[in-house]
């Protein structure tokens, strides 16, 4: 049989578009929708949602619910539990919403709870878990040790862009925008855009002013649960206050 530099160029171009027309169809037919054998493991999988081909690891069906209108991408990993057949001690393990868009690539581990709302879009290769390696014991190989579960609760409406890390313990308000590469490990407050890593809040949004750009430090998220205990939007952060006696001043005598 010829390679295919010895191919001629009239047959390589047959060729291509053979496998590019093929290619299309096996995706079309390979995608998993409603009553699809697939879609039926699922403890829920909403009318009109669908799972590109071709999928990612997908393993422990029963424990994840995926609401209507939903898709999830190409090569994207869905699963709760670390092996096939485990039984989970949360139900569900791992929620999606409807009108939510998961990104080509990305990974969602659940193991506890993982709650992704409505009208979510992420880029790709985003990941999301609830569950992390701990480091406690210097004596023991931190792959050896057992690992700590937070749940994980992503508002509706809310953005994360391409290539974002969302850890255990992370609390993502409604309507949030997260930026590319960036890594949630906490609190992030209903309509705000937070970047870096970790993620820090460098933009909010009052009734009052619109979008206002912050520090991008914690102040934003503090101010705004000071917000809500009072019941008001109008506070304003207090001002920290100087140190009077400079830390960088020589020692008396």
């Amino acid at each position: 049989m010829p390679s295919p530099r010895q191919v001629p160029p009239w047959a390589r171009r047959l060729a291509s578009t053979a496998i590019d027309v093929g290619w299309r169809w096996v995706c079309d037919l390979g995608a998993v929708g409603p009553g699809h054998p697939l879609a039926r493991r699922f403890g829920a999988f909403g009318e009109g949602s669908l799972i590109a081909f071709p999928p990612g690891a997908i393993f422990n069906e029963g424990w994840i619910r995926i609401g209507s209108n939903t898709m999830i991408g190409p090569y994207v990993s869905l699963s709760a539990g670390m092996a096939p057949g485990q039984q989970m001690v949360s139900d569900p393990v791992v929620s999606i919403g409807d009108r939510t868009l998961i990104g080509r690539g990305s990974h969602i581990v659940g193991h506890f709870c993982i709650e992704i709302g409505d009208d979510i879009q992420t880029g790709p290769y985003v990941y999301i878990t609830d569950q992390n390696h701990v480091y406690s014991d210097p004596d023991v190989p931190i792959g050896a040790q057992w690992p700590v579960e937070s749940s994980v609760h992503i508002g509706s409406g809310s953005w994360l862009g391409t290539g974002v890390v969302v850890l255990p313990g992370s609390h993502i308000g409604r309507n949030v925008a997260v930026g590319a590469g960036s890594v949630v490990t906490g609190d992030l407050p209903d309509h705000c855009v937070a970047v870096g890593s970790p993620a820090k809040v460098v933009k909010r949004y009052t009734p009052d002013d619109g979008w206002c750009a912050t520090d991008g430090g914690d102040d934003a998220v503090t101010v705004l649960a000071a917000q809500k205990l009072a019941g008001s939007n109008g506070l304003t952060a207090p001002k920290k206050k100087k140190s009077t006696t400079s830390e960088t001043a020589p020692p008396t005598a």
